[in-house]
């Protein structure tokens, strides 16, 4: 949503107290609690290959589907938190190949997704799976703290999978091994929240402005 397009939207009334599992503060120094990846958005040119592939092939359920004329909206489950959801518009292009951290110049912003598994057997499944089905993937790559392996999706999107090795945890022992790190990665790998402003409670409850809320609601209530 743009910023023209949230002026120009109405509010939906927020008198009721909201569920506080819903969001969370930044408010006097204390960070934000993420529970995660809520979703990705990407795009793709093609829905059905696109809904054939992450929900038949890779097994992630087709959970909702957004959509009119010239708009589609559709988010795959990856885990019961986490998502990857795929805008389809007409006239959209699939983006060129690059390999997965090929350095590019210019414009950039997004390399590779990687998604993590439970174990090395499941990515030579998925390895076996993906070539079954004519689509390249890489042998296994040795990260040290995670095995991955590499392919795409058929949008080029550069997807990996990963294994966390277990004894080399690196949420519990963060390292920095670049031999030129900068400045900030320096101070080390806990937050440092007091670099910036804390959040300033607003004189009235924050807006709430409807998307597709109401109709989403209604179709959810009808299936369950």
């Amino acid at each position: 949503m743009s910023r023209v397009q949230a002026a120009s939207l109405t509010p939906f009334d927020t008198s009721a107290e909201p569920d506080k599992n819903w969001f969370c503060f930044f408010f006097g120094g204390r960070l934000a609690a993420f529970t995660g990846i809520n979703h990705l958005a990407m795009v793709t040119a093609d829905m059905d290959r696109t809904v054939r592939f992450w929900r038949d092939l890779l097994g992630m359920r087709l959970v909702v589907g957004l959509g009119h004329p010239g708009y589609r909206h559709y988010f795959f489950e990856i885990t019961d938190k986490d998502m990857i959801a795929f805008f389809e518009w007409p006239g959209v292009q699939s983006i060129a190949e690059k390999d997965h951290g090929a350095p590019v110049r210019g414009p950039a912003a997004f390399d590779h997704l990687s998604f993590g598994v439970e174990s090395i057997d499941e990515l030579k499944r998925l390895k076996d799976l993906l070539e079954a089905n004519d689509f390249w993937a890489s042998e296994l790559t040795d990260h040290g703290f995670i095995l991955s392996l590499y392919s795409f999706d058929p949008n080029n999107i550069p997807i990996e999978f990963s294994y966390a090795v277990p004894e080399y945890d690196v949420h519990a022992h963060p390292i920095m091994i670049d031999s030129h790190p900068t400045q900030a990665a320096t101070e080390g790998s806990e937050p440092r929240p007091d670099r910036w402003r804390s959040a300033v409670a607003p004189e009235s409850d924050h807006a709430v402005y409807p998307g597709e809320g109401d109709a989403v609601r209604a179709a959810f209530i009808k299936k369950t």
